[in-house]
């Protein structure tokens, strides 16, 4: 069996956590699946390939190894909506973001599934993720989420237009304080791609859960836009020569976040 997720524990007070970059689907559910399904197009791909300076500053990680269409680790546990009034993405999908059925007809997963996926896949990520923020609070008096994701740059059914390249999410401010925000946003923009902050995404479910900016726990979701680094067409393959440039400005970002926080908290 595959284990639901790789972790590393770091040296700083910073976590990153990569929910939506796994592929693997068990052999029983991929069975009731579409052919579309099968090319797990919504997968945050090459993610981590963007993030191996990792190790270099000390950060930990954690990074799901199973798709999100088996369970979406970034959705309340109760599938509630994030953004009331735009297209939801439950905690266990039933369509790619583009409308097409990931299972053949009558063959979606039933209620009772859904809450032993919970059980199996989604608990032991999140409890895996918890323990180790509080780990860094005790170590450190203060710890960093960072969620990492990208997604396909144009996806009618969930936005108009093309996205902003780097998209930054603090849930409006209320995850992070504004002025280290501004300043991971000044690294992005340096880098020549266009950014924004709070805009179409705010953050999901793990920005929402555990950042608090009034307490000792700060996270920041960065959402990319995938024609940066990689074809959007399937094989989804990636771009050896744009990806050096995106790994440093996601590298410049981190840095700004973690050093405007520990100004933060240390003054």
């Amino acid at each position: 069996m595959t284990a639901l997720f790789e972790f590393v524990s770091g040296r700083i007070p910073l976590l990153v956590s990569f929910p939506h970059s796994g592929t693997v689907i068990p052999d029983e559910q991929a069975a009731r699946m579409t052919d579309i399904a099968h090319t797990i197009p919504d997968t945050d791909w090459h993610v981590p390939r963007l993030y191996t300076f990792l190790n270099e500053v000390g950060a930990s990680r954690i990074v799901a190894t199973h798709s999100r269409y088996v369970v979406d680790l970034n959705r309340p546990p109760d599938s509630a909506a994030l953004y009331p009034g735009q297209k939801n993405t439950g905690l266990v999908p039933i369509e790619t973001f583009d409308g097409d059925p990931l299972y053949t007809a009558g063959r979606e997963p039933d209620d009772q599934e859904i809450t032993a996926r919970r059980a199996q896949y989604f608990e032991p990520y999140h409890a895996a993720l918890k323990a180790e923020l509080d780990r860094l609070v005790a170590a450190h008096d203060y710890a960093l989420l960072w969620d990492a994701h990208s997604i396909k740059s144009e996806v009618p059914e969930l936005f108009e237009g093309r996205l902003p390249d780097f998209n930054i999410g603090t849930n409006s401010g209320a995850s992070t304080p504004a002025e280290i925000a501004a300043e991971i946003l000044a690294a992005a923009n340096k880098s020549g791609h266009t950014s924004v902050a709070n805009g179409r995404f705010k953050g999901g479910y793990i920005t929402r859960q555990y950042g608090n900016a009034d307490s000792n726990i700060f996270s920041v979701q960065l959402e990319m836009a995938q024609a940066i680094y990689m074809d959007e067409a399937p094989p989804f393959a990636f771009d050896e020569a744009k990806a050096p440039g995106v790994s440093a400005t996601i590298r410049a970002m981190i840095e700004a976040y973690v050093q405007s926080a520990h100004r933060h908290f240390k003054r």
